[in-house]
């Protein structure tokens, strides 16, 4: 078994003891460096009601290198592009540390649904709106919810 093997099989047994409010996932049956899961929109925040599938690779040099995570599921978000891609501050390269576990990076993507930063945006567009007209954003999120997340 290679190191990121052994690490992610014990950061999963540490996550099933006690996951996350809001977050499931785990490995692919055959591969343990491919995750999908799920995160539900937690209650204070625009994606209530919305169930938001993510998909995460990790590289064979984890814990050195950062997972990829994205999300599957659109979503109406300043920080997530419509591929799915997701800027967040502790999956960048230059952010990375090897002490990062996979319980860490579930709660910063609940956080992010609580929480969007409209100032390390990926979709200038959204974070506009974001900062300009809460009311409107959260009514667009919500829409998204409901043709995407429901």
């Amino acid at each position: 078994m290679s190191a990121a093997a052994r690490r992610i099989t014990k950061e999963y047994a540490e996550l099933q003891a006690d996951f996350p409010p809001h977050v499931q996932a785990a490995p692919d049956e055959n591969n343990l460096l491919h995750w999908t899961g799920t995160i539900t929109g937690p209650p204070d925040s625009a994606y209530k009601g919305g169930k938001f599938n993510i998909d995460i690779t990790f590289p064979t040099e984890y814990p050195f290198k950062s997972p990829t995570v994205k999300f599957t599921t659109r979503i109406y978000h300043p920080n997530v592009t419509d591929d799915g891609a997701i800027c967040i501050g502790l999956l960048k390269s230059e952010a990375w540390k090897p002490s990062t576990k996979i319980e860490q990076i579930l709660r910063a993507l609940v956080q992010l649904l609580q929480e969007p930063n409209p100032d390390d945006a990926l979709v200038a567009s959204i974070a506009e709106v974001y900062n300009q007209d809460r009311p409107t954003f959260n009514k667009n999120a919500q829409e998204w919810v409901k043709k995407y997340a429901s």
